[in-house]
Order: structure tokens, then C-alpha cells, then sequence
């Protein structure tokens, strides 16, 4: 047995890729479905391309997704949690659970999907801002 991939279904593919590609993922692939009415995105981590997120877009679909939490999460371990969630913040995403402890934070896609980022190897030291940090919104 061997792990293929997560997908989750996306309202707004540029969007989405535009907020992987901030954490450091790469699209290795995309097919498009005419007849079926569908794109199908696929991103990794350089390196780690084995695990993959399937984006997937019904082309008919209207509005966003609801029940984002219902989906749980996705988890990557980041070389360094402080400067991650620092692109990200200064990109206009929202950090929903701040790595106070140097080594967990949460944010979500433009579809509400969290993402977990957890710091690779030992925990970092609180630092600020993230050590004062409220959570803000569900995460």
C-alpha cells in the first residue's frame, strides 16, 4: 500500500494554487476534463513529490464549499514555523493558530480548509509576536 494523495474540492484554483505555492508547494501536474466538466490540480512539496494535494474544481460549481473543518486537515512540516507563518501573514492569510509553542500553527485555504505547520524536528523558542498571539477564528 502506499499513499497517493489528498484531495479537496476548491471553489477558485488560482486562488488555491496561489496559497499553496506560499507554502512552498509546486503544481507537478494538471488535467483538465472537458466532458466532465472538471480540472484536476496536483501539487507537492519539491522533493516530496509522492505526497500530493489533489485540487479538484467542478467547473458548474457555484459558490464556495461549506464544511471545511468537516474535512479535518492537512499537515506539513516546515523547516521554520516563525518564517512560514511570517510569508504567509505578510501574503494577507490569516493565522488562525499563531506558533506560540515554536512548533504548531494552523491557517486555511481560500476554500476553509486548515492547514496544519508543524516546525520540523524540535520546537523552536517562543518568540514575538507569535508567543502573545490570539487564536483568530476557527482553525
Amino acid at each position: 500500500m502506499k499513499y497517493l494523495h489528498t484531495m479537496i474540492r476548491v471553489a477558485d484554483p488560482a486562488a488555491t494554487v496561489r496559497f499553496f505555492e506560499l507554502l512552498g508547494l509546486c503544481e507537478v501536474r494538471r488535467r483538465d476534463n472537458p466532458a466532465g466538466r472538471f480540472s484536476l490540480i496536483f501539487l507537492a512539496a519539491p522533493g516530496d513529490e509522492d505526497a500530493q494535494v489533489e485540487l479538484t474544481h467542478n467547473w458548474d460549481h457555484e459558490g464556495g464549499y461549506g464544511g471545511g473543518r468537516n474535512f479535518g486537515h492537512l499537515a506539513y512540516a516546515v523547516d521554520d514555523v516563525y518564517e512560514t507563518c511570517e510569508r504567509l501573514r505578510d501574503a494577507g492569510v490569516t493565522i488562525n493558530r499563531p506558533p506560540r509553542d515554536g512548533r504548531m500553527a494552523f491557517v486555511r485555504t481560500p476554500d476553509g480548509i486548515s492547514v496544519e505547520l508543524l516546525q520540523a524536528g524540535e520546537a523552536k523558542a517562543p518568540a514575538e509576536p507569535w508567543a502573545s498571539m490570539a487564536n483568530t477564528g476557527e482553525w
